[in-house]
């Protein structure tokens, strides 16, 4: 607060104290302080809200879990519900650990290795795409990623294919880690920019090896961004909507899909409240789970 008013003064401090409390409780605390009193409530013709019928209940989290069983572990019914925020848990992890391995190479090299005179030119490359909306980018990729598309067609060319991307979670994993693969390159990139080189070159003048000098020293100092750009792509993969709606086959259902058929299609929105919470509080675990993985606070993921 001390470093803030330093800076901006008394009047400007104030005005962006309130904007951000605006913000927060306007816009995040109210709506899902709302999203979580619909969840408990049953959904109920107009005429009888308010009525004895209208009380607080289970009943639409129990919804996620009843249902015909779509298959068994150790002997627990699983609902279709609960396979598809299962899958949608685990692909969107998946997704998550594709755009870390193919991110941290890159941020490395241009915050440690391209000239600081080139980098603006890479990075422009890396943001023209986001110049283009998310639904034409998705609608792209299903144009690349189609049975007789050019994809394709440029594998038959050296005797590959043709292969149906677009089955299962396929074409779901491409065009979520295509999508928000920068929101995991520039957290690290930032955290590795702030390293001094000089550490990077004593742990090589002591004879430390690549894959060494990289798990003790630029990892650890990174563990911030990493966490940060973990948490950003795995909260906007389980959150997707747009993605999954274009690239997923049939028979893949994302939960966001689901939660959205009970608010949309059904008119059912207290069901769908109930599983938007459950979608807020796995994003919560995540969280959570990152930062006791790699050590870190809020704080620093927040920077």
């Amino acid at each position: 607060m001390h470093e803030l008013l330093r800076r901006y003064g008394v009047t400007l401090s104030a005005v962006i104290i309130c904007l951000v409390g605006f913000w927060l409780l306007c816009l995040v605390v109210l709506p899902n302080i709302t999203l979580l009193q619909f969840s408990f409530r049953p959904y109920l013709p107009v005429d009888q809200l308010g009525g004895p019928d209208d009380h607080y209940t289970l009943k639409n989290y129990a919804t996620f879990l009843s249902g015909d069983p779509a298959f068994y572990i150790l002997g627990i019914p699983i609902s279709i519900h609960l396979k598809i925020f299962l899958l949608t848990v685990l692909f969107s992890s998946m997704v998550t650990v594709v755009a870390l391995v193919v991110s941290y190479p890159l941020a490395f090299y241009l915050a440690k290795v391209i000239k600081p005179a080139n980098a603006p030119t890479v990075f422009l490359m890396l943001l023209i795409p986001l110049w283009v909306s998310e639904i034409l980018r998705s609608f792209a990729w299903f144009i690349v990623l189609a049975y007789q598309g050019p994809l394709n067609a440029m594998l038959s060319v050296v005797g590959i294919g043709p292969i149906r991307w677009i089955s299962g979670f396929n074409g779901v994993i491409i065009g979520l880690v295509y999508t928000y693969v920068l929101f995991m390159l520039f957290p690290i990139y930032n955290a590795i920019t702030s390293l001094d080189t000089n550490q990077i070159e004593a742990a090589q003048d002591l004879g430390a090896p690549l894959w060494r000098t990289h798990w003790r020293v630029v990892i650890p100092h990174a563990k911030p961004g990493i966490a940060s750009g973990c948490v950003m792509v795995f909260m906007l993969s389980a959150g997707s909507i747009i993605v999954p709606s274009i690239l997923a086959s049939p028979g893949s259902r994302w939960f966001t899909q689901i939660i959205q058929q009970w608010m949309f299609e059904g008119q059912d929105w207290n069901t769908g409240s109930a599983y938007a919470f459950l979608l807020l509080v796995l994003c919560t675990v995540f969280v959570s789970l990152m930062m006791r993985l790699l050590n870190v606070r809020l704080v620093d993921i927040a920077k």
